[in-house]
């Protein structure tokens, strides 16, 4: 049996949300096996399991991971800004415009 850690049971709320789902038998099948070599039983099991990928793909999505290059070009960026065009200074203008005008 490998040790393995209740992420879900360690959380300080009440579980009081249902997730209901549907799958094959061969599916479910192999989850109640690993839930059981686990030591979980089967709710527990999918919810950590559920709860550990749904991690992952959260700090996927928020984290950005620069090549080299690219990481040497984005900060080049911001300690040598370009100089704003004209187009840019006529938007900010009209944005100071518009926003003293709606205080």
């Amino acid at each position: 049996m490998l040790g393995t850690t209740d992420l879900a049971s360690s959380r300080q709320e009440k579980s009081d949300a249902r997730l209901n789902i549907r799958t094959k038998a061969s599916i479910k099948a192999a989850i109640e096996k690993a839930a059981e070599l686990s030591g979980m039983d089967l709710s527990t099991f999918t919810t950590n399991a559920a709860f550990l990928r749904a991690q992952d793909v959260i700090a996927a999505h928020e984290r950005t991971v620069l090549a080299p290059v690219d990481h040497a070009a984005f900060f080049n960026a911001l300690e040598r800004p370009a100089a704003p065009t004209k187009k840019l200074l006529a938007a900010a203008k009209l944005h100071r415009e518009i926003v003293a005008d709606s205080e």
